[in-house]
């Protein structure tokens, strides 16, 4: 029997954006293939006639759905998409009874159960459905692409390779045997340690204070995650981050194997500044690679932008909405 948590939801808005009065905004609730009740946020166009095309957008890793996920949201369901911005198992409101953990196979797992989600909806045309993944999401959303094939589009911005940079270390800084090794033995000597304690230590909160010889990629998150610009309660990143063996599985498992055998359409999206933007590259240059379908490929670089442009505009409406507009409208017909 399948069966939906209840989940203790809030009812006033709470989003680091302004309520749009373009559309209609509920809380809903749909579960996954482990039993993990997920909740989302749904944005319809305010007087829509018949089945809608429909976007399901998560991201980024450790942010909630009231956070950028909501804006891109909420955005395009202004521009005539039913949309939800949902949070992944373990973290916001969703349920899974430890907090803070992450996987490859179960976050993969939440795009899909959003899918599903739409699919049986009755405002929702299940033959023209999307996705949107921002930042380690982006990375989650082209994974679910290679293994949903219910997914028409897929939009990934300023995107993050989980598995890469937890094996890999930032900027492949990291890339040995030697430090891998380390990295392993840490977290099996902290799994020992929380088991003793009777909790799970957090680690990887954006750093507070801001150290000020601190790289400009912690900077930029912090800008974001730590002032009145993206600042959540519930957020993983503005607050105590994941559990420090939370992202454990994801130095073995690298999750854009098959990129290459994506048949729908994937839009690319990266600030031409952002630290990161050498994972879309790397990503895009994969997925075209000896692939029979890469003519429905495209990779965008936002000149100036850097990676945290992209999960709210920044100062310069940096986010490409026209062209997710076109993107989404060209593919879900």
């Amino acid at each position: 029997m399948i069966r939906k948590e209840e989940l203790n939801l809030v009812t006033e808005w709470d989003k680091t954006f302004k309520k749009s009065d373009k559309v209609d905004h509920s809380k809903v609730t749909f579960v996954n293939r482990y039993g993990i009740t997920l909740a989302a946020d749904m944005y319809v166009p305010k007087n829509a006639d018949g089945k809608l095309p429909a976007i399901a957008v998560c991201g980024p890793f450790g942010a909630v759905k009231e956070q950028c996920s909501g804006l891109y949201a909420q955005t395009m369901a202004e521009r005539g998409f039913l949309t939800i911005a949902f949070d992944p198992s373990f973290t916001g409101e969703s349920g899974g009874n430890v907090r803070y953990m992450a996987s490859p196979d179960i976050n993969t797992e939440d795009f899909m159960a959003a899918v599903d989600f739409l699919s049986l909806n009755e405002k929702a045309d299940p033959d023209r459905i999307g996705i949107i993944g921002i930042c380690g999401w982006g990375g989650m959303a082209i994974n679910t692409a290679a293994l949903d094939t219910r997914i028409k589009a897929t939009a990934a911005m300023t995107m993050y390779d989980m598995t890469r940079v937890n094996a890999n270390g930032y900027f492949d800084s990291e890339d040995s045997e030697e430090a891998r090794y380390q990295k392993r033995a840490a977290m099996c000597a902290q799994r020992l340690e929380d088991l003793k304690a009777g909790e799970y230590k957090l680690g990887g909160g954006v750093v507070d204070p801001l150290p000020e010889d601190a790289p400009f990629f912690v900077k930029d998150y912090y800008d974001y995650y730590k002032t009145d610009r993206g600042y959540h309660k519930r957020s993983l990143n503005s607050n105590g981050g994941w559990n420090v063996i939370g992202c454990e599985s994801f130095v073995n498992q690298p999750i854009l194997k098959y990129s290459n055998e994506i048949r729908s359409a994937v839009l690319l999206v990266h600030g031409e500044k952002a630290h990161s933007c050498y994972f879309s590259k790397d990503a895009y240059a994969d997925m075209i690679k000896d692939s029979k379908y890469a003519d429905n490929k495209e990779l965008m670089i936002i000149p100036d932008a850097v990676h945290t442009d992209l999960y709210d505009g920044g100062d310069k409406d940096y986010i490409p909405y026209d062209k997710l507009e076109s993107f989404f409208k060209e593919n879900l017909k």
